[in-house]
């Protein structure tokens, strides 16, 4: 597999994928209280997807995930099925979406606190979104893949978290998943290099206790840490420019900050 570089004309198409992506987790907020099922959440951002973006929800039947959304509560790393269980106060869940436009993925996903969240949570996702962030402060060209590896590792266990292996970024374009793996340990200069044009995800799982993640037999899609302690993730999908990176996922509430 040989890993893609966009012209300019998919870096445009993959803007607006990207922008739509983020759009979607800014309109869902308000919803995400105690009281709303998962299910309610994947219903609203599915017709928002299809009816106001005029997309598609790129999860829904993508190797027979049955949902348009995935919804990762608490101990779930990710894949999460969204159900008709009531989300409830202390609870912190990962809303992971994606979208298709004119044949390209904008990939984005973040954490959300539903009502008043412990402290200890709190920080966990917290701690998760800097890692994203000072992974993807090193893309640019001539860097390598291991380079965002190390760092993510060495701030989670810093922090005394650990960082799932057996899930990890991507490659994105027309494709959902292609070439490179964008792992989130790892040693720095190692791994492909770095080029102008290549887009990614950088999607950082960390867990509160011990690294280990176990598949939920039934449903054959969510993951769960192994000793059931807290996990957090955000994802966003980043272009390697000319000069280092542009995040084409971002959200509004980011732009200002």
């Amino acid at each position: 597999m040989t890993i893609k570089i966009k012209t300019p004309e998919e870096i445009e198409k993959m803007r607006v994928a990207g922008r739509l992506a983020a759009e979607v987790l800014e309109m869902i907020e308000p919803h995400v209280k105690p009281g709303v099922t998962t299910n309610e959440l994947n219903q609203i951002c599915h017709d928002y997807i299809v009816n106001e973006q005029k997309a598609i929800p790129a999860p829904l039947n993508y190797h027979g995930f049955p949902k348009s959304i995935c919804t990762s509560i608490n101990q779930v790393v990710c894949h999460g099925i969204p159900n008709d269980k009531k989300m409830k106060n202390g609870d912190i869940i990962n809303i992971d979406i994606t979208v298709i436009k004119d044949g390209y993925h904008g990939d984005t996903s973040k954490m959300f606190y539903v009502g008043d969240v412990a402290p200890h949570a709190q920080r966990l996702c917290e701690v998760t979104r800097e890692c994203m962030l000072k992974g993807i402060e090193l893309v640019k060209p001539g860097a390598r893949l291991g380079d965002i590896g190390e760092v993510i590792q060495k701030y989670a266990e810093s922090m005394h978290y650990s960082v799932v292996r057996e899930y990890c970024g991507h490659g994105i374009g027309s494709e959902f998943h292609e070439d490179p793996q964008v792992l989130h340990y790892g040693k720095a200069g190692t791994g492909d290099e770095l080029k102008e044009g290549m887009i990614f995800t950088i999607e950082p799982m960390i867990n509160a206790g011990k690294r280990q993640v176990k598949l939920n037999k039934r449903d054959g899609w969510t993951v769960e840490t192994s000793d059931r302690r807290l996990s957090a993730q955000w994802e966003h999908t980043v272009l390697v420019t000319a000069d280092g990176y542009e995040i084409l996922t971002l959200r509004n509430e980011e732009k200002s900050a």
